[in-house]
C-alpha cells in the first residue's frame, strides 16, 4: 500500500519538518511513529518519500530519502461547477478532485440554488479549497486541484472561448459530447439542477453537448463528463 501524502511548501534539505495543521494531523490525529514511511508532495509536481524520524506534539520530522519532478497532467482540465446545495458540494469537489480535474471553477448559475456574495463567496470558495487541498492528498496527486473564486456567466464565457475544447453539457443536446485527442486545454460547464437557461446557452456562446441517454445531477455530471475526457486522454 503506497504511504500516506502530507503537504509541505517546501521538501528543501535532508529533513522536512511537518508543522501547523500538517503537524497536527501526522502526529495526532494520523499517529505515526518513528520508522513509517510517509510521502511529501507541495502540490506542484515536487514529490519526496521518507520515513519519520522524529515525532511531537504537533510537527512530525521526515528523512527525505528520494525526491522526483511529476510533470503536469496534459491535457489541462477545467470544470466550471454550478454550485449544488452544501450537501452535495463537499462530494462533488472531492470527486472531481480525485478523478483528476486540474481546476474547478465554483459558478452561481440563475437556477442554483446558492447564493453568494461578500463574506459568502468567501467563505465557499475556502471551503471548497480545503476540500480539495484534503482529497488531493487522499488521492496521493503530485499536482494539487486548483479551487478558482466564483465566477460568473462572463467569466465562464471566457474561459471556454479561450479553451482548445469547450464542452457545454446540456440534456437535450443533439451532438454528444466527443474529445479532440489534440486538445491541450479542456473547459467544461456543469448546469445547475434546475438546468441552464436560454439565456446562459447564448451567454456561454458554445455549442451544447450530451452526456449519455439519461440526466445526472449536477453533483454526478462533471465527475462522469470529466472521466470521459480523461479516459481518452490521459487514462491510455
Amino acid at each position: 500500500m503506497a504511504p500516506p501524502v502530507f503537504w509541505s511548501p517546501s521538501l528543501a534539505g535532508d529533513v522536512v519538518r511537518l508543522e501547523g495543521a500538517e503537524g497536527h494531523h501526522a502526529s495526532v490525529v494520523r499517529r505515526l511513529r518513528v520508522g513509517e514511511r510517509v510521502r511529501l508532495a507541495d502540490g506542484a509536481g515536487a514529490v519526496a518519500d521518507g520515513v519519520v524520524c522524529e515525532v511531537h506534539k504537533r510537527t512530525v520530522d521526515v528523512a527525505v530519502a528520494a525526491r522526483r519532478a511529476v510533470p503536469r497532467p496534459a491535457p489541462r482540465l477545467t470544470v466550471v461547477q454550478a454550485v449544488p446545495k452544501r450537501e452535495r458540494a463537499e462530494l462533488t469537489v472531492q470527486a472531481l478532485t480525485e478523478v483528476g480535474v486540474d481546476r474547478v471553477v465554483p459558478w452561481v448559475a440563475d437556477r442554483s440554488q446558492v447564493r453568494t456574495s461578500g463574506e459568502r463567496g468567501e467563505r465557499l470558495v475556502a471551503k471548497w479549497r480545503a476540500w480539495a487541498h484534503e482529497a488531493s492528498k487522499q488521492s496521493r496527486r503530485a499536482w494539487f486541484c486548483e479551487v478558482a473564486d466564483v465566477a460568473t456567466t462572463a467569466e465562464a464565457s471566457a474561459l471556454l472561448q479561450v479553451s482548445d475544447l469547450p464542452l457545454v453539457l446540456h440534456e437535450d443536446a443533439e451532438s454528444p459530447l466527443a474529445v479532440d485527442l489534440r486538445a491541450a486545454d479542456v473547459v467544461l460547464v456543469v448546469g445547475p439542477e434546475g438546468g441552464l437557461t436560454p439565456d446562459e446557452l447564448d451567454a456561454l456562446g458554445t455549442a451544447p453537448v450530451r452526456l449519455g441517454d439519461t440526466v445526472l445531477r449536477t453533483s454526478t455530471a462533471g465527475v462522469v463528463a470529466a472521466g470521459v475526457v480523461l479516459a481518452a486522454t490521459r487514462w491510455r
